[in-house]
């Protein structure tokens, strides 16, 4: 399948096909995050974050699935190696071992803000691109980001 098979131009998905590649890598080293969170998180805060971790993890890897899927109704391969992911993403593994809770949350809080950026990007392209269905789903996924940017940032006592 290609690009022109959904009435959209390969050339100019290209841009689109492409970011969604890197936010893909981007993606999964914020999924490992999140599981390194869940896993090691300790202290008072253990059950409302390990809930709230599991919960993200949880969403996170159905969007990674969604995201590589729609690569792929582009008429493209999404990246699948984690060589790619850890060269490509801007957000970097962190070792969770020993964090203290709200450094876990305020890592958590910088990948979702630099994810939020690439999705403001990925809508920019979207729509000079004439894909609407990459900019229904990117902007579902914003949307889920940005209530959990207030409540975590509301956990973490930030304005």
């Amino acid at each position: 399948m290609d690009a022109k098979e959904i009435s959209l131009k390969e050339k100019e998905v290209k841009s689109v096909v492409d970011m969604l590649n890197d936010y893909l890598a981007n993606y999964h080293i914020h999924y490992q995050k999140l599981r390194g969170c869940h896993w090691n998180i300790k202290g008072q805060n253990f059950f409302t974050l390990h809930i709230k971790f599991e919960e993200l993890y949880t969403n996170a890897q159905l969007t990674i699935d969604e995201i590589a899927e729609r690569v792929l109704t582009l008429g493209k391969p999404p990246h699948s190696r984690f060589a790619d992911y850890i060269k490509e993403s801007a957000i970097k593994e962190i070792n969770t071992i020993g964090m203290n809770d709200l450094d876990m949350v305020e890592a958590i809080l910088d990948d979702m803000a630099r994810l939020i950026g690439l999705e403001r990007d990925l809508l920019d392209a979207t729509v000079k691109a004439g894909d609407d269905g990459t900019n229904d789903m990117v902007n579902r996924f914003l949307q889920f980001k940005e209530k959990n940017t207030w409540m975590l940032r509301s956990f973490a006592g930030k304005k």
